[in-house]
């Protein structure tokens, strides 16, 4: 059986699994992502976590995609991702080609999701469209005309690193301010709770509720029950990324923005107001034409499902290129 292997490395946790090339997942599992100080000791981990479910018997691994921070696709490392406790550029297409022998292709989670989308979600029959990423940050995925859009240098697509807030915006870790994603993210919906509870006095169950407590899931629970800052947490956030996506479709013309991630399970508290500044945004040439939809591949392992499908979505161009030629 040919399988790939998904490997997801977000900023807490890794997620990986093995897939089949139709998109069922055989196995899967997750260590942490920062325990280890030195990279080759976390690969080394991670692979030895991999092999536990990989059988040579039944297993023709063909290749290994990953969705990471920072993802370079044309090189496949890491580049000074600032929630990585490991600094500058790290090998990690190679890396793991050591480890596994297969070809290994690296990208951001959210293009991983975008490919994820086109293959096995929504998104089938779509050229053109967009994923967005809601987690601890914000990531976008473009498609345009049935290709991932990677940019020259590998790093295209980082809305969340967009400015909406000039001058004194949020700090964000990459070294900006006002980057979108430090009001649009799972992260950002916790820094606007703490602002509307120091800007108005109206009564709030979050008040007793520590930062490190309050969770995306947690703002939604009390939102859905009348609580005013929960819902205006919801209208604040999805005003902002509304408008910037108003901007966003002018570069690419989407058929269809989907959105994917934790926030986005709250959802119409947030897809509504995201919705609703799109339009007011929107140039009057795409009123009503870009669907905002909420991904298929909303599942536990969905992150695991777009990385393995790059390595689907390779074989298909490699495929191609040799029917060409």
């Amino acid at each position: 059986m040919k399988v790939s292997i998904g490997i997801d490395i977000g900023g807490t946790g890794t997620k990986f699994g093995i897939v089949t090339l139709d998109g069922k997942v055989l196995y899967q599992g997750a260590i942490p992502t920062q325990t280890e100080a030195v990279f080759a000791d976390y690969i080394h981990l991670l692979s030895n976590e991999i092999r536990k479910g990989l059988d040579p018997e039944k297993h023709n691994l063909i290749g290994i995609g990953v969705g990471a921070p920072n993802a370079n696709y044309h090189k496949g490392t890491i580049e000074h991702a600032p929630n990585l406790r490991w600094k500058g550029i790290l090998p990690l297409a190679k890396t793991l080609e050591d480890e596994f022998d297969v070809p290994t292709v690296v990208t951001n989670d959210a293009n991983a999701a975008a490919v994820g989308e086109m293959i096995f979600g929504g998104a089938k029959g779509m050229k053109d469209f967009i994923v967005i990423t809601l987690g601890t940050g914000l990531g976008a995925g473009i498609v345009s005309n049935g290709q991932l859009v990677n940019g020259a240098n590998g790093f295209a697509g980082e809305l969340g690193h967009t400015t909406v807030t000039y001058g004194n915006g949020r700090f964000c870790g990459c070294g900006k301010r006002g980057c979108l994603e430090t009001y649009v993210s799972a992260t950002g919906i916790k820094r606007t709770i703490y602002k509307l509870l120091a800007d108005y006095t109206e009564d709030s169950a979050l008040r007793s509720v520590s930062f490190d407590e309050l969770s995306p899931e947690m703002i939604t629970k009390y939102a859905l029950k009348g609580d005013i800052i929960a819902k205006q947490a919801f209208q604040y956030t999805g005003r902002i990324l509304g408008t910037k996506l108003a901007d966003t479709v002018i570069h690419t013309d989407p058929e269809a923005i989907f959105i994917f991630g934790g926030l986005s399970q709250a959802g119409d508290l947030i897809f509504n107001p995201v919705k609703e500044h799109l339009e007011l945004n929107l140039m009057p040439v795409f009123k009503g034409k870009v669907r905002v939809i909420s991904s298929q591949l909303q599942n536990q392992s969905a992150p695991i499902i777009g990385a393995s499908s790059l390595i689907v979505d390779k074989l298909k161009k490699d495929e191609i290129s040799v029917n060409t030629n």
